[in-house]
């Protein structure tokens, strides 16, 4: 188990098949909020978030998530908390 207090600004977010996915902007509520900069070619205009639910551990630097890539990226949402398609 992991308090949401350990996730910290600027954290890599790695899949649980190891692939990094972003970096951390700030915990908002029940999600994650992603750095534009770090949000995945073609979305550098808008943060994108990650359910909380998907963190398995907080080590140091890292969060890990308990989703593959592939399952985190057709996850992610978008400001308005609608998935991003």
């Amino acid at each position: 188990m992991f308090d949401v207090s350990q996730i910290k600004e600027h954290a890599e977010i790695i899949s649980a098949d190891g692939l990094h996915i972003g970096t951390v902007d700030r915990v908002e509520g029940n999600r994650i909020k992603l750095t534009k900069k770090d949000s995945g070619a073609g979305h550098e205009d808008h943060h994108h978030f990650i359910d909380i639910d998907l963190v398995e551990s907080v080590d140091e630097n890292r969060v890990r998530l308990t989703a593959r890539s592939a399952d985190v990226i057709s996850s992610e949402e978008e400001e308005s908390g609608s998935p991003v398609h």
